[in-house]
């Protein structure tokens, strides 16, 4: 096991899985470093002259990186990254990875490579993109507009992600394991639709549309380059390929994955959608 007393960097500890693996290794009595520009030790991936103090005394290290490993610079900054973390005296590296992404079986290479201890976590979408991301505002208006066609998803609850990412920071055990993290059944956007109306109480309608379509909507919604970004990982992983369950909460934690229906309830029991409204 991990000593409790050498901080663990927490690269993106205020995204999704990042603030929940902030949260949970803090609760366990382990020492937590924020990694986010706005940390009392800043790290931002724009500014590798902040890597060094960030990684300073740390034995393992979470990597998110913003806003996707899809991004074309992504595959450079993962590599200086690792190389100045096994200069810091690193011993693991924990990265958070997407299913099927082209780039980011690139960026597990590299972590593969590096000569660290890893663990990669490859995940499914996530289920708080519907209350937490740029899908929140379409799912107000009662619309779901995702260029996803007929596939089957299995959706994935970025707690159980954030479970998978603490417990392989912290236990030797998960050294070298990759973890292919999904929800426990496989759904089309017409029932995660169905899914998100009946624990909201009004409609949402799945309205399949063109990857053209989708970068339209997006960029109207978060810029030109976001847009880029989104619609590549949607023409990439929405054709099929990812339409199969993986094993890895039950492997790395033993137990059965959050189930899509059940975290929408909870959402909505905790106003998720009407504090974004």
């Amino acid at each position: 096991m991990t000593d409790t007393t050498a901080p663990i960097l927490a690269i993106g500890a205020t995204g999704k899985t990042g603030r929940r693996i902030v949260a949970t290794l803090t609760a366990r009595g382990h020492a937590v470093r924020p990694g986010s520009r706005a940390a009392p030790i800043p790290f931002d991936w724009d500014r590798p002259e902040t890597w060094p103090d960030a990684l300073d005394g740390v034995r393992s290290a979470y990597i998110s990186y913003h806003p996707d490993l899809a991004m074309p610079e992504a595959p450079d900054r993962i590599a200086a990254f690792t190389q100045e973390a096994a200069r810091a005296g690193v011993r693991r590296l924990v990265l958070l990875s997407g299913r099927g992404e082209t780039e980011a079986e690139r960026c597990e290479d590299i972590v593969r490579r590096s000569g660290l201890e890893y663990t990669l976590v490859r995940a499914a979408w996530f289920a708080q993109n519907f209350t937490e991301g740029e899908l929140v505002h379409p799912v107000l208006q009662g619309v779901l507009p995702i260029p996803a066609g007929d596939v089957l998803e299995p959706i994935v609850d970025a707690g159980d992600i954030a479970d998978v990412a603490a417990a392989s920071l912290i236990d030797d055990r998960h050294a070298g394991q990759r973890y292919d993290v999904t929800g426990p059944r496989l759904m089309s956007f017409t029932e995660i639709a169905a899914t998100l109306s009946a624990a909201i109480g009004r409609p949402v309608r799945y309205a399949p549309i063109t990857l053209a379509q989708f970068h339209a909507t997006m960029a109207a919604m978060s810029g030109p380059v976001m847009a880029d970004v989104l619609t590549h990982v949607c023409r990439e992983t929405l054709d099929g390929r990812n339409a199969k369950l993986g094993d890895g909460v039950r492997r790395a934690l033993g137990r059965e994955p959050r189930d899509f229906a059940d975290f929408c309830q909870a959402a909505a029991r905790a106003g998720a959608w009407e504090q974004a409204a």
